[in-house]
């Protein structure tokens, strides 16, 4: 009889119990995989289902919008399933394209303004498709939508963005139905708003959230692009993995399909076009959207109220990481600075992650942060960042004929602003044009040795050849010309322009180059053209010939001498209208010796603005809709440094690297966890600064929102260091210490002291009083004081103001005498008993933000760091609410300072400064820094200075009006 072995399953019971669960592990990974196709995963893309029958399975959604918008959307749009026909497209022949529909010849630059257009979204103007979701058509006014199936590469998380230049939306479903579709993200609501190509992470609107994706699947996608008539247009989708440290690629080919094949279908049939949320968004939610400011600034951020979250115990956080002294070598202790001169040692904080303090909706006036001359993007937009797919010509440039060449001697004589600077055309239009000159015949230039044309009464011809010419003597364009083949030969001697002012004649097998950018005199008589009424535009797309005329007449201001008489032809072309389109008679096309007719009756003004119909037979300028383009993500954070940048104010805050956060906070959590036992969970990495020292090592002040033991939300904000160990030749020879810097703690409770001097400003104390008691109301934080000094105002009672407020405290200093900012600021701080309590010297025209006490106290420690917060100026009719203006980059008299610091420096500079202000400011700053203190300068957000003028402020004198 068989024993069961006991005694031996005993001693391996550990092994056969790990070999059950690795094989029970094997087994449902092989179900797992064998049915994934079969899965149905969840998704909470939407906020309601179209569906009625299965609209209870939707939760509310988290995607990029995170809007009420879109719920009006859902509930306004009541179209049923049955209009909402899907033709799947399940060939895989249809792979590696995309639908495209355009809709052309509409102003605007908004989603909105493209959902208005009459024909949207049933009748394009053009139904084609295209290669990968990246479209430069180089075109102005028209709207695209291209919809499809996303072919996920893989299965995991996935972040989607988008690009454009104007406004444009991605909207992506669940599945393969259409009628799932939820914006996902968006650039722009208003049609201010607008990205360089690859920019992925202007607005918080471009970035989706995280979407789970299975390779085994297609998902629906649409997007919505809307260009206007400036700019470089663009839009492109990218994507990557949700991992840290990933850039963006834009979706290819390989992973996109078509929605369903239009090659065969009339354009009157429409069947088969998905109607979604996407094409039919309601107007009254449209119409909210515009109401609100395009600044990103004013959307909900977590640093805003993160103060209200519980301090995490400060006996936890002892002994986490070794101690280590902190000496940064930027400090400049004892170091001789010249006056005003400590502008030039004040660094800038990177921060994590994206605060938006970037003022883009500024960025239509003044683009400064991309690092480009004005005139070179007026001129050439950002088509130098794209590189288009399929190029129409890869001959030479200028000379398709490799025995045609420039002449020494005409090349020198080459304008160097004519071929630098090109009036109104990019560069990319340039070598398109000077190609298409070069393979077509190019037409006559004007003359002044022929400013009237002669009769015609003695060149042969009868009565009835010339009614015949008389009637074919209409207008057209003569943007895309087609000569007869009989007169290639005669044309093909005619002058070819390269550039505005630069033109090619060939004499037989010589082909020479003839300047025209020097001014001649003006001979009598000559042709010049009309005053323009209307204002320039900066993008807009002239005619070939229109563009000509720019170059010769705008630029030159004056007729063309002729170079050689041989070669120019005796007739000038008669412009008649340089507003809207060049036109010219055929007839003075064709036969120069003709005099000039009058126009047939009912036709088109010569300066009429309106479009004149081209005549048939003519072509008309292609437009290729199917023009994709290649393009890496575009971070233009990386090309900043963190000097005191005193030309750019509009740029935000430095962008700190998402892999190096994570670097450095997996490396904190983890000695954290080791300390207290793995009692805290990392939720969000509300804000990381960075202050970089690449000889020492780098300081982090790092805001955490944690969990505790799954039970209670902490927050944590800390100030830790990375020391670099560095050898004797300055290597670093081993791994960077993350260690807790000596005497840098800041104080949690720490007293704040607003010092502010005034005179006769009663409405804006009033309202400074109100902003305070609004702070402590909001915040229920005692810990901060109001100093007013008063130099003798007469419009109102302050002490009685700050007696009937509710601010926890305050202290009233009346001063005779004229108003003195210095010296008022002296005093308000020489009131202050507690050494150690923080001075903020500040303005009365301040809008603060709720946390700003927080941030001058975490900003603030006593020995080593002193705050000088950015503060935005608003523009003349701004508002908080509409914070239209710049970041004040060279003030420095908002500061933060502990009280036995600003001792230690000697206060205020009231001798100097008795009888002015302005510069004491920088006076000061230039003693902090003497003194050893770092100054940490940041744009916080929701920060702003009121406008106002001088008038009537301070020590000024206005004169009385007269009487009657």
């Amino acid at each position: 009889m068989l024993r069961f072995p006991v005694k031996k399953i005993r001693k391996q019971f550990k092994l056969l119990l790990l070999l059950v669960l690795l094989t029970f592990a094997v087994w449902f990974t092989y179900l797992h995989i064998n049915q994934g196709k079969s899965i149905k995963l969840h998704f909470n893309y939407g906020k309601g289902k179209l569906d009625s029958r299965s609209s209870d399975k939707y939760r509310k959604s988290e995607d990029a919008s995170n809007s009420q918008e879109e719920e009006n959307a859902v509930r306004c749009f009541s179209m049923s399933e049955s209009n909402l026909q899907v033709f799947h497209v399940s060939s895989s022949q249809f792979k590696g394209q995309a639908n495209l529909h355009v809709f052309e010849d509409w102003c605007g630059s908004s989603v909105a303004q493209l959902r208005k257009n009459l024909h949207f979204p049933l009748y394009p103007h053009t139904r084609t498709a295209v290669k990968k979701l990246a479209v430069a058509p180089k075109w102005k006014n028209y709207g695209l939508r291209i919809f499809g199936y996303i072919l996920p590469y893989k299965d995991g998380d996935f972040q989607f963005a988008v690009s454009s230049d104007d406004n444009s939306e991605l909207w992506l479903s669940s599945d393969d139905s259409p009628l799932n579709a939820r914006l996902m993200a968006y650039v722009g609501k208003l049609g201010s708003e607008w990205t360089a190509p690859g920019e992925f992470t202007k607005f918080r609107s471009q970035v989706s959230k995280s979407v789970h994706l299975m390779a085994s699947r297609r998902y629906y996608f649409e997007i919505l692009h809307k260009q206007d008539d400036k700019g470089s247009d663009h839009v492109e989708v990218g994507w990557r993995p949700f991992l840290p440290g990933l850039k963006y690629e834009v979706i290819d080919s390989a992973y996109i399909s078509l929605y369903t094949d239009e090659s065969s279908l009339k354009m009157n049939h429409v069947d088969h076009i998905p109607q979604t949320l996407a094409s039919h968004g309601p107007v009254p939610a449209e119409t909210h959207t515009r109401s609100k400011h395009g600044a990103d600034m004013l959307q909900p951020d977590p640093r805003d109220t993160f103060f209200n979250i519980p301090m995490i115990d400060p006996s936890h956080l002892e002994n986490v990481l070794p101690t280590c002294l902190y000496s940064p070598t930027y400090v400049v202790k004892d170091f001789p600075i010249a006056r005003y001169q400590g502008l030039q040692f004040v660094y800038l904080s990177f921060v994590y992650p994206n605060d938006f303090t970037r003022l883009t909706h500024m960025e239509r006036e003044n683009k400064c942060f991309y690092r480009e001359s004005p005139i070179y993007l007026e001129k050439f937009g950002f088509y130098k960042y794209m590189k288009m797919d399929e190029e129409e010509d890869d001959r030479p440039f200028f000379f398709p004929n490799p025995d045609e060449g420039w002449s020494e001697d005409r090349l020198q004589k080459i304008s160097r602003s004519a071929l630098l600077f090109p009036p109104k055309s990019s560069l990319v239009a340039l070598n398109s044009r000077a190609k298409q000159t070069l393979r077509s015949p190019a037409l006559t230039i004007p003359s002044p040795a022929n400013n009237h044309a002669h009769d015609n009464s003695h060149n042969p011809g009868t009565s009835h050849n010339n009614r015949e010419r008389k009637k074919e003597d209409n207008k057209i364009y003569v943007t895309r010309p087609r000569p007869a083949k009989e007169k290639q030969s005669l044309i093909s001697r005619q002058p070819r322009e390269v550039f505005p002012g630069v033109f090619l004649y060939q004499n037989g097998k010589t082909t020479k180059l003839v300047n025209l950018s020097a001014k001649p005199k003006l001979s009598k008589g000559a042709l010049r053209p009309a005053e323009n009424p209307m204002p320039p535009n900066r993008a807009a797309i002239p005619s070939r010939f229109e563009r000509r005329i720019r170059g010769v007449w705008e630029k030159h201001q004056h007729p063309l001498r002729p170079i050689a008489t041989n070669v120019l032809p005796t007739e000038p072309l008669r412009v008649t209208s340089y507003l809207h389109t060049s036109e010219i008679t055929e007839s003075q096309q064709q036969r120069p010796d003709m005099d000039p007719e009058p126009e047939e009756e009912g036709g088109i003004s010569e300066y009429s603005y309106e479009d004149v119909e081209p005549r048939p037979g003519w072509a008309e300028e292609a437009i290729n809709w199917q023009r994709t383009f290649s393009v890496n993500s575009m971070d233009f954070e990386t090309l900043r440094s963190d000097w005191n940048d005193l030309r750019c104010n509009v740029s935000g805050n430095l962008q700190l690297s998402e892999s190096e956060v994570v670097d450095v906070l997996a490396q904190y959590m983890e000695k954290l966890n080791e300390l207290n036992g793995g009692i805290y969970t990392l939720l969000r990495i509300i804000n990381v600064e960075k202050r970089r020292d690449s000889a020492r090592g780098n300081r982090y002040l790092i805001e955490l929102e944690l969990m505790e033991r799954g039970r209670k939300v902490v927050r944590l904000s800390e100030y830790i260091y990375m020391l670099l160990h560095r050898g004797r030749w300055g290597t670093v020879y081993a791994k960077p210490l993350l260690c807790q810097p000596v005497m840098l703690q800041w104080k949690k409770n720490v007293m704040v002291h607003f010092v502010i001097p005034v005179k006769n400003q009663a409405r804006w104390v009033q309202q400074f009083i109100s902003d305070m008691e609004f702070l402590h109301r909001e915040t229920k934080d005692n810990n901060f004081n109001i100093i007013i000094v008063d130099f003798q105002s007469e419009d109102m009672d302050v002490e009685q103001a700050l007696r009937e407020s509710s601010v926890p405290r305050y202290e009233y200093l009346r001063r005779e005498g004229n108003f003195e900012r210095s010296a008022g600021l002296q005093i308000g701080v020489d009131t202050i008993e507690d050494s150690h309590s923080i001075v903020f010297l500040c303005d009365l025209h301040i809008h603060f933000p709720l946390n700003i006490l927080e941030n001058i106290r975490k900003h603030c420690v006593e020995g080593k760091l002193a705050f000088a917060p950015i503060v935005m100026r608003l523009g003349c009719g701004s508002s908080p609410q509409e914070p239209d203006g710049y970041w004040e980059v060279n003030g420095f008299g908002l500061f933060g300072i502990y009280k036995s610091d600003f001792d230690k420096i000697g206060g205020m500079n009231t001798e100097e400064f008795k009888d002015r202000w302005g510069g004491e400011d920088w006076e000061l700053l230039d003693r902090v820094l003497q003194n050893g203190l770092e100054v940490e300068r940041l744009r916080l957000r929701n920060f702003f200075h009121y406008y106002h003028s001088k008038r009537g402020m301070w020590n000024s004198q206005s004169s009385k009006a007269p009487k009657g």
